[in-house]
């Protein structure tokens, strides 16, 4: 059975949808059968590996407004070893269309049941924000990854998404657990940078991953090519990076056959 982690924050712009992009490929380049569930309307994992969400006839809503099996809505990338269950902007009528049903909150568990046990690694990229479409991702999860941007603000309602995880854990999902927290957007040449290093460290200890993501030019490029860093410049220092979270990923999980 695959494990399931959802990739949250509610704070745009701290590489939440580049993680679960570019992870997911260095997990399938480690040879392990990966998928990207992109749980977020404005559907950038689904566009940034390729796919035009415009073109998009069955995805994520579908399967969990219409009951529709979630094996008819993956799809095939062009990085061996990974497949995505696609978005699409209907996907922003979804929380309105569950008020009214029974375990509102469990609908996505349902479709990761259907096809969790058909991968190593299965990842939730979540929308912005807290919403309804959110908590179901972490109710469907193992664990939950928290990109964190080294800047200003960095822990700026951190507070509220561990909060909601522990609510989740309380209420809908107790064996969540958290992942990790990955330092995102890092520039070496900024005191700044380095001090939202130590402080996240200090705060979280063993919950932060050794890898930290530069910003990096390759890593803002490779989307407008349908393609995952790794895909787009492997020898980048954004591939690099990805690379060894995904061989953290696998040390964490005490999975032992890890590519080299």
């Amino acid at each position: 059975m695959g494990k399931v982690i959802a990739i949250a924050n509610q704070k745009g712009g701290v590489g939440k949808t580049t993680t679960a992009i570019n992870l997911c490929a260095g997990l399938a380049i480690l040879e392990k059968k990966t998928l990207l569930i992109d749980a977020d309307p404005q559907a950038n994992a689904t566009s940034g590996l390729g796919f035009d969400p415009k073109n998009i006839r069955t995805s994520i809503y579908e399967c969990i407004v219409d009951n529709v099996p979630s094996s008819e809505a993956i799809q095939h990338t062009k990085t061996p070893n990974l497949d995505i269950l696609p978005a699409h902007i209907d996907l922003v009528g979804a929380e309105i269309e569950m008020i009214n049903m029974d375990n509102r909150e469990r609908m996505m568990r349902k479709v990761v049941r259907q096809i969790r046990d058909d991968y190593d690694y299965v990842l939730i990229d979540c929308s912005p924000s807290l919403g309804l479409i959110t908590v179901n991702a972490l109710t469907a999860s193992d664990s939950v990854l928290i990109p964190v941007q080294c800047e200003y603000f960095a822990l700026e309602g951190l507070g509220k998404l561990l909060n909601t995880i522990k609510i989740v854990q309380t209420r809908l999902n107790q064996e969540l657990s958290i992942e990790g927290i990955l330092l995102t957007m890092y520039d070496l040449r900024l005191r700044l940078s380095n001090q939202v290093v130590d402080e996240v460290r200090q705060h979280f200890k063993e919950m932060v991953f050794e890898t930290i993501v530069p910003r990096n030019t390759r890593l803002g490029e490779a989307p407008s090519f349908g393609e995952s860093i790794i895909m787009f410049d492997v020898e980048s220092k954004g591939a690099v990076s990805y690379l060894n979270l995904a061989r953290e990923i696998l040390q964490r999980n005490n999975d032992v056959s890890i590519k080299k």
